[in-house]
């Protein structure tokens, strides 16, 4: 048997690197046949799905711009709002400093107003008060002095016409001595 073996490796002296003929033509036909398996089943599934991924991919990055853009203009938006508010609240502000201080003024003024009457009102009751003062004092003055030119006079002075014209006169005389001294 051995020796059957070393004959055998005698006669067949091929490359080990290149195959006999019948392996090579089994082994092309089995190649050609999943080549065309590949090329007609898996080919077209695998670009089918790679198409799909790439169309995804598209689209998702033009969702995500278009999201990106609107994003954008709605922050756009809301700084336009954020900015016409502060400036709504800058006049309202404006505004209520303004009535304030109007009001402030209003308020002064009604107040100097009510003062103003306030001493004027003073003034009237303190003349009157003064007048109704001069006149109870002028009666009793007048009385006093009556009775006392009666008792100087030994006479009574009870006539009244004559006790008022006597006292007003008397008051009078008084009353021109003082101005004439100031």
């Amino acid at each position: 048997m051995i020796a059957n073996l070393v004959q055998l490796a005698a006669e067949e002296e091929q490359n080990p690197l290149v195959p006999p003929g019948p392996e090579l033509l089994v082994g092309a036909i089995a190649f050609a046949i999943v080549f065309f398996f590949f090329w007609k089943k898996l080919l077209p599934n695998i670009n089918k799905v790679l198409e799909e991924r790439r169309e995804a991919i598209e689209g998702g990055i033009e969702k995500a711009e278009a999201a990106q853009t609107e994003a954008q203009s709605v922050l756009e938006q809301y700084k336009a709002q954020l900015a016409e508010a502060r400036h709504e609240a800058a006049r309202l502000r404006q505004e209520a400093q303004e009535q304030g201080a109007q009001l402030i003024a209003e308020m002064r003024a009604e107040g100097q107003r009510q003062r103003e009457e306030i001493v004027a009102a003073g003034h009237a009751q303190i003349e009157a008060d003064r007048k109704a003062a001069a006149q109870s004092l002028r009666q009793d003055v007048g009385q006093l002095a009556t009775d006392l030119a009666g008792k100087l006079v030994g006479e009574s002075l009870e006539d009244h016409a004559r006790q008022s014209r006597t006292i007003d006169r008397f008051l009078d005389e008084l009353e021109e001595k003082a101005e004439a001294a100031r």
